[in-house]
């Protein structure tokens, strides 16, 4: 697990990564701009106050309401994209550490859209679920034990299933169910980390390409 935590850290820091990095992270940036963009158009064009202190006011409030939810929305939807190259980074992997293995078959376009929806989810989850821990310290361990599982099952989940079917890949999650657990714990931290949760999907699927390999092995 370990091995598999270092090998995953050299890749999060090699060019390729970081070049989906900035995807990701531009898609988002761009998203945002132009959702802040429609926010204000909209609201120039149906309110319409006497006053025109009213009219700052209410712009005032609203971008602060939407820098509010950018902030806590950035990692999900950064997380949705870079769920859509995913796979590319899966592979990159297995070419580097693994060229004498079977290559992976890469997902279809639909599943691989699925997933990237799902990952969106998992991480809105994940940020919504740290705003009790603010009044409830107690409520991290839960927090990030659920993140844990949540985390450890999509990505170990989407990387088996570029060599196995979803029913195998489901099988072999739940017979090394501990391992695999324990191995979420690191992201799951992560996750909890200001603009470090950004990077959090890139490096988990490195890591867990590792764990899968290596899970894998040990099971021949």
């Amino acid at each position: 697990m370990f091995t598999s935590a270092f090998k995953a850290l050299g890749d999060l820091l090699s060019p390729e990564f970081r070049s989906v990095l900035l995807k990701a992270l531009g898609l988002t940036i761009g998203l945002f701009i132009a959702v802040l963009i429609a926010v204000e158009v909209i609201l120039t064009t149906l309110t319409q106050f006497s006053w025109p202190w009213a009219d700052w006011v209410l712009a005032l409030g609203t971008g602060a309401a939407l820098l509010v939810a950018f902030f806590f929305l950035m990692a999900p939807v950064a997380a949705a994209f870079a769920g859509l190259f995913l796979d590319g980074i899966a592979e990159k992997v297995e070419v580097k550490h693994y060229p004498r293995d079977p290559r992976g078959v890469p997902l279809p376009a639909g599943k691989a859209i699925l997933t990237a929806i799902q990952f969106f989810f998992v991480v809105l989850l994940v940020n919504l679920a740290v705003l009790p821990v603010v009044f409830f310290g107690i409520g991290a361990v839960a927090l990030v034990a659920a993140n844990a599982y949540l985390l450890s099952r999509e990505y170990f989940e989407m990387v088996a299933m570029r060599h196995m079917t979803a029913e195998e890949a489901r099988i072999m999650r739940r017979d090394n169910g501990p391992a695999i657990f324990m191995a979420g714990l690191l992201p799951a931290v992560l996750s909890l980390v200001p603009f470090v949760n950004l990077a959090v999907p890139l490096y988990a699927t490195s890591y867990f390409t590792h764990l899968f390999k290596s899970v894998r092995a040990s099971s021949v």
